[in-house]
Protein backbone atom coordinates (compact mmCIF):
# COMPACT_ATOMS: atom_id res chain seq x y z
CA UNK A 1 0.00 0.00 0.00
CA UNK A 2 1.37 3.07 -0.50
CA UNK A 3 1.97 6.55 1.55
CA UNK A 4 3.02 6.54 4.62
CA UNK A 5 1.34 6.42 8.59
CA UNK A 6 3.61 9.10 10.04
CA UNK A 7 3.35 11.56 7.08
CA UNK A 8 -0.70 11.32 7.43
CA UNK A 9 -0.39 11.66 11.02
CA UNK A 10 1.79 14.63 10.83
CA UNK A 11 -0.62 16.74 8.67
CA UNK A 12 -2.83 16.82 11.93
CA UNK A 13 -0.41 18.15 14.11
CA UNK A 14 0.26 20.90 11.72
CA UNK A 15 -3.52 21.25 11.67
CA UNK A 16 -3.65 21.75 15.23
CA UNK A 17 -0.62 23.93 15.23
CA UNK A 18 -2.59 26.40 12.79
CA UNK A 19 -5.63 26.68 15.22
CA UNK A 20 -4.61 29.94 16.46
CA UNK A 21 -3.22 31.75 13.63
CA UNK A 22 -4.85 35.27 12.90
CA UNK A 23 -7.47 35.33 9.94
CA UNK A 24 -8.70 31.43 10.75
CA UNK A 25 -10.24 32.06 14.22
CA UNK A 26 -13.09 33.73 13.25
CA UNK A 27 -14.03 30.32 11.12
CA UNK A 28 -13.24 27.86 13.33
CA UNK A 29 -15.25 29.21 16.16
CA UNK A 30 -18.84 27.46 15.33
CA UNK A 31 -17.08 24.16 14.54
CA UNK A 32 -15.17 24.11 17.77
CA UNK A 33 -18.61 25.06 19.72
CA UNK A 34 -20.61 22.67 18.27
CA UNK A 35 -17.73 19.89 18.59
CA UNK A 36 -17.51 21.15 22.56
CA UNK A 37 -21.45 20.48 22.75
CA UNK A 38 -21.70 17.24 21.43
CA UNK A 39 -18.49 15.39 23.02
CA UNK A 40 -19.31 17.13 25.86
CA UNK A 41 -22.32 15.24 25.51
CA UNK A 42 -20.29 11.84 24.69
CA UNK A 43 -18.02 12.38 27.73
CA UNK A 44 -21.01 12.27 30.06
CA UNK A 45 -23.13 9.05 28.25
CA UNK A 46 -19.46 7.11 28.80
CA UNK A 47 -18.65 8.25 32.13
CA UNK A 48 -22.31 6.84 33.03
CA UNK A 49 -22.55 3.71 30.88
CA UNK A 50 -18.57 2.64 29.81
CA UNK A 51 -18.60 -0.04 32.15
CA UNK A 52 -22.37 -1.48 31.34
CA UNK A 53 -21.37 -1.42 27.44
CA UNK A 54 -17.79 -3.28 28.20
CA UNK A 55 -19.71 -6.18 30.17
CA UNK A 56 -22.29 -6.78 27.46
CA UNK A 57 -19.61 -7.12 24.85
CA UNK A 58 -17.06 -9.04 26.72
CA UNK A 59 -20.11 -11.60 27.63
CA UNK A 60 -19.76 -12.70 24.11
CA UNK A 61 -16.74 -14.00 24.48
CA UNK A 62 -17.40 -17.58 25.00
CA UNK A 63 -15.79 -19.50 27.96
CA UNK A 64 -12.68 -21.37 26.18
CA UNK A 65 -10.89 -18.01 24.91
CA UNK A 66 -11.25 -16.62 28.58
CA UNK A 67 -7.37 -17.19 28.78
CA UNK A 68 -7.52 -14.03 26.30
CA UNK A 69 -9.21 -12.15 28.77
CA UNK A 70 -6.08 -9.91 29.11
CA UNK A 71 -6.42 -9.15 25.34
CA UNK A 72 -9.81 -9.17 24.76
CA UNK A 73 -10.57 -6.42 27.78
CA UNK A 74 -8.60 -3.60 26.17
CA UNK A 75 -9.49 -4.26 22.47
CA UNK A 76 -13.26 -3.82 23.76
CA UNK A 77 -12.57 -1.24 25.60
CA UNK A 78 -11.20 0.25 22.83
CA UNK A 79 -13.90 -0.54 20.88
CA UNK A 80 -16.56 1.24 22.84
CA UNK A 81 -14.68 4.45 22.62
CA UNK A 82 -14.18 4.07 19.18
CA UNK A 83 -17.67 3.27 18.52
CA UNK A 84 -19.19 6.20 20.99
CA UNK A 85 -17.07 9.36 19.67
CA UNK A 86 -17.13 8.04 15.86
CA UNK A 87 -20.85 8.01 16.18
CA UNK A 88 -21.16 11.54 18.31
CA UNK A 89 -18.05 12.78 15.69
CA UNK A 90 -20.65 11.60 12.43
CA UNK A 91 -23.36 13.49 14.42
CA UNK A 92 -20.86 16.83 14.80
CA UNK A 93 -19.76 16.67 11.49
CA UNK A 94 -23.28 16.41 9.55
CA UNK A 95 -24.40 19.56 11.88
CA UNK A 96 -20.76 21.11 11.21
CA UNK A 97 -20.07 20.35 7.43
CA UNK A 98 -20.81 23.99 6.47
CA UNK A 99 -18.88 25.86 8.34
CA UNK A 100 -16.00 23.02 8.00
CA UNK A 101 -16.55 23.30 4.17
CA UNK A 102 -15.90 27.13 4.83
CA UNK A 103 -12.60 26.57 7.23
CA UNK A 104 -11.18 24.25 4.44
CA UNK A 105 -11.72 27.16 1.64
CA UNK A 106 -10.08 29.67 3.91
CA UNK A 107 -7.20 27.30 4.64
CA UNK A 108 -6.28 26.44 1.43
CA UNK A 109 -6.42 30.26 0.37
CA UNK A 110 -3.95 30.79 3.07
CA UNK A 111 -1.99 27.96 1.71
CA UNK A 112 -1.90 29.55 -1.74
CA UNK A 113 -1.25 33.18 -0.49
CA UNK A 114 -5.15 34.50 -1.40
CA UNK A 115 -6.30 37.00 0.74
CA UNK A 116 -8.80 35.44 2.83
CA UNK A 117 -12.32 36.80 2.19
CA UNK A 118 -15.65 36.42 4.64
CA UNK A 119 -18.12 36.36 2.38
CA UNK A 120 -20.32 36.30 5.76
CA UNK A 121 -24.04 34.60 6.71
CA UNK A 122 -24.83 34.70 2.68
CA UNK A 123 -21.91 32.75 1.83
CA UNK A 124 -22.47 30.10 4.53
CA UNK A 125 -26.39 29.95 3.52
CA UNK A 126 -25.26 29.10 -0.31
CA UNK A 127 -22.89 26.46 0.66
CA UNK A 128 -25.68 24.27 3.11
CA UNK A 129 -27.25 22.41 0.64
CA UNK A 130 -24.06 21.11 -1.41
CA UNK A 131 -22.65 20.50 2.31
CA UNK A 132 -25.27 18.48 3.39
CA UNK A 133 -25.72 16.58 0.29
CA UNK A 134 -22.30 15.64 0.50
CA UNK A 135 -22.68 14.44 4.17
CA UNK A 136 -25.72 12.20 3.10
CA UNK A 137 -22.97 10.75 0.48
CA UNK A 138 -20.82 10.02 3.19
CA UNK A 139 -23.59 8.56 5.52
CA UNK A 140 -24.95 6.19 2.76
CA UNK A 141 -21.23 4.81 2.39
CA UNK A 142 -21.14 4.40 6.01
CA UNK A 143 -23.92 2.63 6.59
CA UNK A 144 -23.64 -0.68 4.62
CA UNK A 145 -20.31 -0.94 6.02
CA UNK A 146 -21.03 -0.16 9.70
CA UNK A 147 -23.86 -2.98 9.30
CA UNK A 148 -21.23 -5.58 8.09
CA UNK A 149 -19.01 -4.78 10.92
CA UNK A 150 -21.47 -5.36 12.96
CA UNK A 151 -21.17 -9.16 12.68
CA UNK A 152 -17.40 -9.29 13.31
CA UNK A 153 -17.88 -7.84 16.72
CA UNK A 154 -18.44 -10.84 17.43
CA UNK A 155 -15.27 -12.55 16.49
CA UNK A 156 -12.98 -12.08 18.85
CA UNK A 157 -9.75 -9.95 18.75
CA UNK A 158 -10.39 -9.79 14.50
CA UNK A 159 -13.76 -7.82 15.25
CA UNK A 160 -11.92 -5.12 17.76
CA UNK A 161 -9.10 -4.35 15.07
CA UNK A 162 -11.28 -4.24 11.68
CA UNK A 163 -13.50 -1.75 13.57
CA UNK A 164 -10.38 0.23 14.51
CA UNK A 165 -9.21 0.41 11.03
CA UNK A 166 -12.70 1.40 9.68
CA UNK A 167 -12.95 3.96 12.00
CA UNK A 168 -9.53 5.33 10.39
CA UNK A 169 -10.42 5.54 6.87
CA UNK A 170 -13.78 6.78 7.44
CA UNK A 171 -12.02 9.76 9.90
CA UNK A 172 -9.70 10.50 6.58
CA UNK A 173 -12.98 10.24 4.21
CA UNK A 174 -14.91 12.60 6.73
CA UNK A 175 -12.17 15.11 6.62
CA UNK A 176 -10.52 15.05 3.32
CA UNK A 177 -13.91 15.48 1.39
CA UNK A 178 -14.65 19.13 2.78
CA UNK A 179 -11.48 20.42 0.97
CA UNK A 180 -11.75 18.20 -2.10
CA UNK A 181 -15.46 18.93 -2.17
CA UNK A 182 -14.85 22.42 -2.07
CA UNK A 183 -12.32 21.85 -5.35
CA UNK A 184 -15.34 19.67 -6.79
CA UNK A 185 -13.79 16.75 -6.50
CA UNK A 186 -16.24 14.01 -6.79
CA UNK A 187 -17.27 11.63 -3.91
CA UNK A 188 -15.79 8.79 -5.30
CA UNK A 189 -13.20 10.30 -7.27
CA UNK A 190 -12.09 11.61 -3.60
CA UNK A 191 -12.23 7.60 -2.65
CA UNK A 192 -9.86 6.79 -5.39
CA UNK A 193 -7.47 9.32 -4.33
CA UNK A 194 -7.13 8.73 -0.71
CA UNK A 195 -6.63 4.96 -1.79
CA UNK A 196 -3.68 5.62 -3.69
CA UNK A 197 -2.73 7.06 -0.52
CA UNK A 198 -3.92 4.62 1.51
CA UNK A 199 -1.44 4.43 4.46
CA UNK A 200 -1.36 8.01 4.49
CA UNK A 201 -4.57 8.53 4.62
CA UNK A 202 -5.08 5.23 7.74
CA UNK A 203 -2.39 7.44 9.55
CA UNK A 204 -4.27 10.77 9.30
CA UNK A 205 -7.46 9.27 9.94
CA UNK A 206 -6.26 7.07 13.04
CA UNK A 207 -4.92 9.89 14.97
CA UNK A 208 -7.96 11.91 14.38
CA UNK A 209 -10.08 8.67 15.88
CA UNK A 210 -7.49 8.40 18.34
CA UNK A 211 -7.24 12.18 19.33
CA UNK A 212 -11.19 12.00 19.53
CA UNK A 213 -10.88 9.45 22.49
CA UNK A 214 -8.73 11.96 24.50
CA UNK A 215 -10.80 14.40 27.16
CA UNK A 216 -10.55 17.98 26.35
CA UNK A 217 -8.03 17.17 23.29
CA UNK A 218 -10.88 15.92 21.36
CA UNK A 219 -12.62 19.45 21.66
CA UNK A 220 -10.15 20.62 19.32
CA UNK A 221 -10.18 17.69 16.97
CA UNK A 222 -12.97 18.50 14.54
CA UNK A 223 -11.26 22.08 13.06
CA UNK A 224 -7.44 20.54 13.79
CA UNK A 225 -8.95 17.86 11.57
CA UNK A 226 -10.71 20.07 8.71
CA UNK A 227 -7.05 22.09 8.63
CA UNK A 228 -4.86 19.20 8.32
CA UNK A 229 -7.06 17.32 5.41
CA UNK A 230 -6.60 21.10 3.85
CA UNK A 231 -2.90 20.60 4.10
CA UNK A 232 -2.86 17.14 2.98
CA UNK A 233 -5.36 17.86 -0.14
CA UNK A 234 -3.47 20.63 -1.50
CA UNK A 235 0.69 19.19 -0.79
CA UNK A 236 -0.09 15.62 -1.73
CA UNK A 237 -3.23 15.67 -4.21
CA UNK A 238 -4.09 19.14 -5.68
CA UNK A 239 -1.98 20.56 -8.91
CA UNK A 240 0.31 23.47 -6.88
CA UNK A 241 -0.74 26.11 -9.60
CA UNK A 242 -4.61 26.75 -9.51
CA UNK A 243 -6.45 28.30 -6.70
CA UNK A 244 -9.42 25.80 -7.98
CA UNK A 245 -7.27 22.83 -8.67
CA UNK A 246 -9.89 20.56 -8.01
CA UNK A 247 -11.79 21.58 -10.84
CA UNK A 248 -9.13 20.27 -13.21
CA UNK A 249 -8.35 16.59 -13.58
CA UNK A 250 -6.21 15.67 -9.88
CA UNK A 251 -3.34 13.28 -10.05
CA UNK A 252 -1.65 11.98 -6.50
CA UNK A 253 1.99 13.48 -6.37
Amino acid sequence: MAGNPFRGAIYLLRGAKMLTEPGLRQFIILPLLINVLLFSLAIYLLSEYFSVWLDYWMGFVPDWLSFLDWLVWPLFALLVLVVVYFSFGMMANFIAAPFNGILAEKVEQRLRGMPIQDEGWKGLLASIPRALAREAAKWAYYLPRLLVLLLALFIPVVGPILWILFGAWMMAIQYCDYPMDNNRVRFGEMKRLLKTQRLSSLGFGGLVSAAMMVPVLNLLVMPAAVIGATLFWVEEYAPASAPSAGKQEVTPR
